[in-house]
C-alpha cells in the first residue's frame, strides 16, 4: 500500500469532521516512525495541517525502571506511563489549546517533556506506537480512543531480521544483540502480533511515492 493511498483515506474520513485521531500500531521494528513522520508530510502536502504523537515519549526514565527491576525490559508495554498517555491524548482530543507532549531521544535513551506541539490549528493527529491497539490492561483502555486505525506486520521473519540489525547498528556484536533481539525486542513483537484489537486496515508494506520522507537516519521503528 502506498503511503498517498492512506493519506487519501484519511483526508477523505476528515471531511467535515474536528480533531481527527489516527492510531498507527505494529510491533517494535515494523516502520511507525517512518510510516507516520512521512503520512504527516503527505497529508500536508495537500493542505491539511498533521502533527505525530509519540507513545515513545511515554518511557518510564531509567532510574524508576531500575527501582522496578524492568531496566532490561524497557520497551515491554509495562514499562510506558500509560496513565499520562491517557491523559495527553484526552488533552488532544478536547482540542480546547496548545498541547506539548513528549519526545523520546533515542541517542540518550529518554524522553524529553513538552518537546513537541500540538497546535489547535492542527486538525489529523497521527499517533503512533507498539502498544495503540494492545488488547491488555491499561492499553485497551484506548478502546475507541482513535477515529482510524492503522496496524503494519511485515511478518515475524521481517522483524526479527530488522531488529537484529537495530543492535548490530548501534555497535553492539553478535552474541550481545541476539541477546537483545531475543531477549526483549522479539518477545514484545510476538506479543503485539498476537494480542491486538482490530485495525481499521492492516498492511505488511508500504510505499512512499512521491513524497519526501519527513525522517531520515532513523531506521524503521
Amino acid at each position: 500500500m502506498s503511503v498517498k493511498s492512506l493519506a487519501d483515506e484519511i483526508l477523505k474520513r476528515t471531511v467535515n469532521s474536528g480533531r481527527f485521531i489516527v492510531a498507527i500500531a505494529g510491533p517494535p521494528g515494523a516502520g511507525k516512525s517512518t510510516l507516520s513522520e512521512t503520512l504527516a508530510e503527505a497529508i500536508t502536502q495537500a493542505g491539511e495541517k498533521a502533527a505525530v504523537l509519540p507513545m515513545d515519549g511515554f518511557h518510564m526514565d531509567n532510574a524508576v525502571l531500575e527501582e522496578k527491576g524492568l531496566l532490561a525490559r524497557k520497551g515491554a508495554p509495562e514499562t510506558f506511563d500509560v496513565r499520562s498517555f491517557l491523559a495527553t491524548l484526552a488533552a488532544v482530543r478536547a482540542d480546547d489549546g496548545e498541547v506539548l507532549v513528549p519526545v523520546f531521544d533515542r541517542s540518550r535513551e529518554l524522553a524529553i517533556a513538552s518537546a513537541r506541539i500540538i497546535a489547535p490549528e492542527t486538525r489529523i493527529v497521527l499517533a503512533e506506537g507498539n502498544y495503540l491497539l494492545l488488547d491488555e490492561a491499561p492499553w485497551n483502555g484506548l478502546d475507541g480512543a482513535f477515529d482510524y486505525s492503522i496496524f503494519i506486520d511485515p511478518g515475524l521473519e521481517v522483524l526479527e531480521r530488522r531488529l537484529l540489525q537495530r543492535w548490530y547498528d548501534h555497535g553492539y556484536d553478535e552474541d550481545a544483540a541476539r541477546s537483545k533481539a531475543y531477549g526483549n525486542d522479539i518477545p514484545n513483537a510476538r506479543r503485539v502480533v498476537d494480542s491486538r484489537r482490530p485495525a481499521d486496515v492492516v498492511i505488511r508494506t508500504f510505499r512512499v511515492l512521491g513524497i519526501r520522507p519527513a525522517v531520515s537516519g532513523r531506521g524503521l521503528r
